[in-house]
Parts: structure tokens; sequence; C-alpha cells
């Protein structure tokens, strides 16, 4: 729930926007017991034949003559009690019962003398018309409380859909911005599932409260509020019901929680099964696991399909729990109305239910209000639903959002010079795990303008050197500088900017050549994004595309082959014109005369600048002057040509 409460703090920020909607939920709130009450002038009027301001001056006639009475007995009890003849304690008692009736009676009398002038003023004198003018009244009033109602909604919808945007936006922000093993625990699909399902549980539950949770419950305290009016001993006793349903609705609250979480835990591998099959479509059927993959969809959406039943269950027996809430009430003042009508009492079982005996039309107000406040006990059913759903959001999406990265940007980092003069491993050690160390106390240097190759055997820790100088990762021991400064005290985006690099698993948006080419310096103008795919050798079969430049390479570049989508890399990396150049394994997937053609640019584009090539292949050693030979976490340096002897 602490999480949940942070979410609506930040939704509070739009207090202008709630305040507004709370103050038409308010107003739908006394337009619907209003409506109800105006049902009692109806029933006066249609029943005795008289005008609203006849019935008044009858009301004040009446009270009066029952406070004269009053007086009269009171005067006679009080004189009994004085000499003492009779019952006492009868006596007693018909004078407390006579108090509380010339109380009520007062009151009658102080409210009608108050509401004649409004009523002379306002309402005609014809029966039929006054009746005319309150069908008028509940219409305009029910029209006016739809408007006001959906004012309502459409605010609170707002502020609910902005803060899930937000919080998409955070969960976002975060995904691009933690440190490469973080990524990887919660994986593709995970930020998926927050960024879609669980952003919009949080919406539900905002929604709910600052919709529902504010309107409904306004709605059975003003029809509360009435009949209490008429008679606060009857409403109590038909809200005998109550404290049981709570403890149901604490029950149940509880249980929806708990599938609600299963329901989010099972939503992340569902993502996760279908993330995988979808992405690695061309392994499925190339080894034929078609039925595999969809015997463990077939399974995830299984499972769902049962938690979603039990969520189902759960939610309908919501609604029926609130609706005994409803029905008992109206049962138990029906009974209880019905006797005291009949019997014109005002005592049941000894304890007293009104002042004095209550009339036909003021009993079925009193029945019609406490109608009135069933409606929105059984909407708050969904409403608590919704409340709940979006708690469990909450507890997934903030811890989330509050797990720091490993990579601390400095408070205030350190300007480098451009270009840089060394990159340094000053005794660096790194492991992923905490467990198996991948570098093992690496001390080595490369120089700015040196062409540095990268070998060894298959996981001895090629890649783990260039993350580490890219900054994906920090060393667990030692440090990795530029010029005498940390990589830990330059900012991020300083040292990126300085980084040009090409991997082997060419990643591609799925967008134009143009968009994926510009995509290493934004502001490049289509002469530098052409010059730089000559550079690349990808001219030649871009111009042979009928839209050229504006193909679109399809997602992840499927629609171009993979010496293609590398070329494609190349020219990003070449026009982004950094002063690192980082290759890992950047012509792997390139026919022998496309790899020579691109030796060739690349020897010319490399001068002036750092480059840090992770290869295999014999012809991209011949552009190196130094060698780094990574064997299981250890690295020694020699130059190429001694290498070459060797």
């Amino acid at each position: 729930m602490h999480y949940f409460l942070r979410a609506i703090r930040d939704a509070i920020k739009s207090w202008p926007l709630l305040l507004a909607a709370f103050l038409c939920s308010a107003g739908v709130a006394s337009l619907w017991g209003a409506n109800i009450a105006a049902l009692f002038p109806i029933i006066e009027v249609t029943l005795n034949g008289e005008s609203l301001q006849d019935w008044n001056t009858r009301r004040i006639d009446q009270a009066r003559e029952r406070i004269a009475a009053a007086d009269r007995e009171e005067e006679s009890l009080r004189g009994r009690l004085a000499s003492g003849t009779g019952d006492a304690k009868a006596a007693q008692h018909a004078l407390d019962t006579l108090t509380l009736s010339r109380r009520a009676d007062e009151a009658v009398l102080s409210a009608s003398q108050q509401l004649g002038p409004w009523l002379d003023r306002f309402l005609p004198t014809d029966p039929f018309t006054t009746v005319l003018w309150v069908v008028g009244f509940v219409v305009a009033s029910t029209f006016l409380k739809h408007v006001l109602l959906l004012t309502s909604t459409m605010l609170v919808a707002w502020v609910a859909m902005n803060i899930s945007r937000d919080i998409r936006l955070k969960v976002f922000d975060k995904a691009l911005a933690v440190d490469r093993q973080q990524f990887m625990r919660h994986g593709s699909a995970g930020f998926m599932a927050q960024v879609t399902g669980t952003s919009e549980m949080l919406a539900n539950g905002l929604t709910a409260v600052f919709g529902g949770a504010v309107t409904e419950p306004l709605k059975i305290m003003a029809c509360l509020a009435g009949a209490f009016c008429i008679s606060w001993q009857l409403t109590l006793a038909c809200l005998t019901l109550a404290p049981a349903v709570g403890f149901m609705m604490v029950w149940l609250n509880r249980r929806i929680r708990r599938v609600s979480k299963n329901i989010l835990t099972r939503s992340l591998g569902f993502h996760h099964v279908l993330l995988e099959a979808f992405n690695n479509v061309l392994t499925v059927q190339a080894y034929t696991m078609e039925d595999f993959e969809r015997e463990r969809f077939r399974s995830c959406t299984r499972d769902m399909l049962k938690i979603g039943m039990r969520h189902g269950f759960y939610f309908a027996l919501a609604n029926p729990i609130t609706e005994v809430l409803g029905i008992g009430m109206v049962a138990t003042s029906i009974a209880v109305g019905a006797w005291l009508v009949i019997n014109q009492q005002t005592e049941i079982f000894g304890i007293t239910m009104t002042e004095r005996p209550m009339t036909v039309p003021g009993i079925m107000v009193f029945f019609g209000m406490l109608i009135g406040a069933s409606d929105p006990v059984r909407k708050l059913s969904g409403v608590i639903t919704g409340v709940n759903v979006g708690v469990v959001g909450a507890q997934a999406l903030y811890p989330l959002l509050d797990t720091p990265s490993t990579l601390h940007e400095p408070a205030d980092p350190r300007p480098l010079p451009r270009p840089h003069r060394e990159i340094r491993f000053e005794h660096v050690s790194f492991s992923y795990d905490g467990i198996d160390t991948v570098l093992d106390d690496v001390s080595v240097s490369i120089g700015f303008g040196e062409r540095v190759a990268i070998v060894g055997p298959n996981g001895g820790g090629k890649s783990t050197l260039v993350n580490l100088v890219c900054r994906f990762y920090d060393p667990t021991k030692g440090r990795v500088t530029i010029d005498g400064v940390p990589l830990t005290e330059v900012a991020l985006r300083d040292l990126r900017g300085r980084i040009a690099m090409v991997t082997q698993q060419t990643e591609l948006f799925n967008e134009s050549i143009l968009y994926n080419i510009r995509y290493g310096r934004w502001d490049a103008t289509e002469e530098e994004i052409i010059e730089a795919a000559r550079k690349a050798h990808a001219h030649e079969f871009i111009a042979d595309f009928p839209e050229g430049y504006r193909t679109m390479v399809g997602p992840n570049g499927f629609r171009l082959s993979g010496g293609q989508r590398q070329r494609i890399a190349l020219a990003r990396a070449f026009l982004r014109d950094a002063e690192i150049l980082v290759l890992d394994e950047a012509t792997s997937q390139i026919d022998a005369e496309s790899e020579r053609l691109i030796h060739e640019a690349l020897a010319s584009h490399v001068s002036n600048r750092t480059v840090i090539m992770i290869t295999h292949r014999a012809s991209t050693l011949e552009l190196a002057d130094s060698i780094l030979h990574v064997d299981h976490g250890k690295v020694t340096k020699r130059p190429a040509r001694q290498a070459a002897a060797a």
C-alpha cells in the first residue's frame, strides 16, 4: 500500500484538476440525494391535493397545536409528579417522551417558518403546476448530474492516464539508463510488461481512487444524511449488517491482491515466451520446434486463464457482498418502518426510533434514501477491486524505478581534452556474478591513434575489455582511466560521445536506411550520410533499391542480408566521426571482396583516432599496430609485427 500511496501523492500534484473533479463529485452526490428528496413534495401534493404553500402552512399550524398540547400535557405531568400521585416512573417516562416530541415539533416549526418565504417567492400555488415544477427539477438536475459526472470522470481519467504516462516514461528511461547486467536481469519482456500491463493496472487503480472512491461514498453520505434527518435511530438499525460486510470486504481485498500479484507474475512469463519465440523465429523454424513453442505458449496462457478465472471469481464475489448490505438496509427499513407506520408507534422493542409517528410519505422518502444509498454501495465493490489492482501495479513498478543503477553519474564530472592521449587499465579485475573472474589484474595502456586488435579464445574476456572502455560496466577492482581521469568521474554522455561502435550482432531500427545511418550523428546532412555509406561500401547496394536511402529495413533489418546490415552499421560509425572506434567482429558477415574494400576504407578512416578491434581474421590483424591477447582473464600486449613473426 506504501507504493500506491506514493502514486496518489504523485497524482495530487495535479490538485487543481482533482479539486475540480471533487467539486463535480460533490455536486453529483448532492443532486443524487436531491432527486430522491424531491419525491416528498410530489407525494404530499398528489395525496392531499394542496399546494406546497398550503402544505407548509398546515405544517406550521399542526406543529403549533402539538406544541400547545404538549405544554398542557407537560404541565399536567409535572403536577402529578409534584403531588406524588400515580406511577412516578411512568409519568417521568411519559414526560421524557413528550420532551423529545416537543423538540421535534419545534424543529419542524422553525424549518417550516424559514421555508415559507422561499416557497411563496419561487413556487406556484397550483398543486398540479407544482408537480410539474418538481418533475422538471428532477429532469434538469439529472441532466446536470450526468454533466458533472462526465466532467469528473474525464478530469480523473486525464490525471490517471498522465500519471501512467509518466510512469511509462520513467520505466523507459530506467531501461535505457541501467547497466547491462541489470537490464538483462529484467530482460526486454520484463520492461515491456511493466510499460504496458503494469502501468495500466496503476492507472486503473488511480482512476478508482479519484473517481469512484470519491463519487460513490459521497452519494452514500448524501443519502444517509437524508435518512438521518428523517430518523437517525432507524438509519442506524438498518446498518446492522455493515460490520459483517466490512469484514468480508477486508478478506476479499487480500484475496484479490494475492491473485493480482500472480497474474502480474504470469504476465511477465507470458511476455518472455512471446518475445523469445518471435525474436528467434528463424531458429524455431529451422529446428522444427514450432510444436514445442506452441506448447510453451499454450502452457503459460493456460496458467494465466486459471489465475484469471480466480480473479474473475473474487471480482464477481465483491458485488454480491456489497449488494447484501444494500438489500439488508432496504429490507430492514421496510420491515421496521412498515411496523411503525401501521401501528403509529415511535418505539420498537423498547427502543425509540422516531420522536413522533412516521407518515406514509415520510417513510417512502426514507425508503428512497436507503435505496439511493444501496446503488453506490454496489458500485463501490468495483472501486475496491480497482484499488487493489492499482496497489499491485504500484508494488511492481516503484521498486523497479527505485533500483539504483550501478553506473553512477558523477556529481561534478571532470572534463577530458579532445582528443584524448591515452586509455589505461590499472590493475583491473572484473566478474559478472562475483564468483567467476573474467578479467584478472589487467594493466595495459592504449595510446591515442593506436590501432589495437584484441584476440583470444571465446569467453576469454575480449568483449569485457571493450565494455569497460565504453563503461557499460565498472571494474570490480582497479580502474579504467583516460588521460589519468577515472571513467567513473567522467559524464557518461561525454565519454560515449567520443566512441563509435560496431558489433557482431548488428542492431538496426525498423526505419529507413537513411534513419539508421543518421543515428550515428543526428544533425548530419544527406551528403554526409551518403559519404559515410560510400566509405562503408554500402552506397552501391543502397542505390540499387527502388527507394534508395528511403528503403525501410524492417524489424532489426530483416529485409537486408547480414553483410548489408553490417555495412550500414559501419556507415553509422563512420558518420559519428568519433575519436575512439570500437569494432567487435565488424566484418564477420561480409564477403572477401567487401572486406578488402572496407579494410581500405578503415585504413584511411582510422587515422588520428584510436581503434580497438576484436577479431579472429588475419586480414584485420594487418590493420593493427599492436595486439592484446586475452586468455582466461590475463591480458598481454605486444606489437603486431612481433605477433605476426610469432
